[in-house]
């Protein structure tokens, strides 16, 4: 039986588990029949009929189950308002591509067209947006409010490289630094699959031939370099800030010299290291046995100041990759302070709840004007 004459018509996601489904039906066809006219097998008349009910039932069921299951393998997320097409940001914040129009780059490993929508479970009794198979990356470039600081934060939301919280962990963010004159930055990078990632298919974790998170966050840390007189920022005091996974991009990029891909244009002969990192809940840094840093992350003598928040009931990802990646910078000697409450879950961004660690914020405030990013009388 051959599901693209059985369903006439089916979301996008599905196309990409079709294969894996046809395998099933011609399974399915071998072992048990289908009620479909394609195979029926050899049983009596009368019990024909209700042999293809049930065989129907059943098969449609493990079907049903089998296209939830690889649909949600694919960074096909359950959205609520559902719009197919590229998030823009608001219509006052300038977004870029960051790669040159006609400039041929990877697409992740899993297709799909870019869509965005509302997440069905809330964070501080609201909703978040999400933004899921981006295959043309951007960022969206909010200006400083008030006196300019000269500072600038490069925000990586997460999604655990399959989707990007893009209000959450980032455009929230911005409303928070703007304020204090730091000119914010939202990096809308290629997803799914696009760096370390759990996959649903093996029951495991993966890492892509291909490191395009990565990839995208040096291209745009050149980027702002490059645009640095453009944009009135300070080329020398320009951070990262990420959050789950994109705090593993934090540290990716923190600790890559070279390019991860051929240099494109003048922006690529920047400095893509930040002159500062906030590492917010980060996955994908810590294994066993103990305290052992992930094997893919190399700690470099040039590591910029980093400043680590989790809370240490953190459900998703464990407290230990913050304090793995800690010990490592320690043991390296790169500056570093990290901040760990008993509470506060993951996924909290800049959002006020009854939660102390929601205060995150004046510590990373304090914490930049230490390193002289910011003025205390900024």
């Amino acid at each position: 039986m051959k599901l693209r004459r059985f369903f006439h018509w089916r979301p996008p996601a599905l196309n990409r588990c079709l294969p894996l489904l046809e395998s099933v039906v011609a399974l399915q066809n071998r072992t048990l029949g289908i009620w479909s006219g394609y195979h029926v097998p050899t049983i009596g008349t009368s019990q024909r009929g209700d042999m293809k009910k049930v065989e129907w039932f059943g098969f449609a069921a493990a079907l049903l189950s089998l296209s939830a299951t690889c649909m949600s393998a694919t960074g096909t997320e359950d959205l609520v308002n559902r719009q197919h097409g590229a998030w823009q940001p608001a219509a006052s914040v300038e977004q870029i591509p960051i790669w040159p129009e006609g400039l041929s780059i990877a697409r992740p490993a899993i297709p799909g067209d870019e869509a965005f929508g509302t997440s069905k479970g809330l964070i501080a009794s609201r909703p978040v947006t999400l933004v899921e198979h981006v295959n043309r990356p951007t960022m969206s470039i909010y200006r400083p409010r008030g006196k300019n600081t000269g500072a600038a934060v490069l925000v990586f939301p997460g999604g655990g490289y399959r989707a990007l919280a893009i209000d959450l962990e980032g455009t929230e963010v911005c409303d928070w630094l703007v304020v204090k004159g730091i000119t914010c930055v939202v990096l809308k990078y290629r997803v799914p699959a696009s760096g370390p990632y759990w996959s649903d298919e093996c029951n495991c974790r993966q890492i892509p031939a291909v490191p395009l998170a990565l990839q995208d966050a040096q291209r745009a840390m050149g980027l702002l370099r490059e645009l640095a007189a453009t944009l009135a920022i300070d080329p020398h005091k320009i951070g990262v800030l990420g959050f789950s996974a994109g705090g593993r991009m934090v540290a990716d990029v923190s600790n890559t010299t070279a390019r991860s891909y051929p240099l494109v244009d003048a922006a690529d002969r920047q400095s893509s290291r930040p002159d500062f990192a906030m590492v917010l809940y980060p996955g994908h840094l810590w294994k066993n046995p103990g305290l052992t840093l992930d094997p893919s992350v190399k700690i470099d003598p040039g590591c910029p100041p980093t400043l680590i928040v989790q809370a240490g009931d953190d459900p998703k990802d464990d407290v230990r990759h913050s304090l793995t990646y800690y010990l490592a910078l320690r043991q390296a000697k790169i500056p570093v302070e990290m901040h760990l409450y008993a509470e506060g879950g993951h996924a909290f961004g800049v959002r006020k709840s009854s939660a102390a660690i929601t205060n995150w914020p004046v510590l990373a405030e304090k914490w930049m004007t230490s390193l002289g990013v910011v003025r205390s009388t900024d």
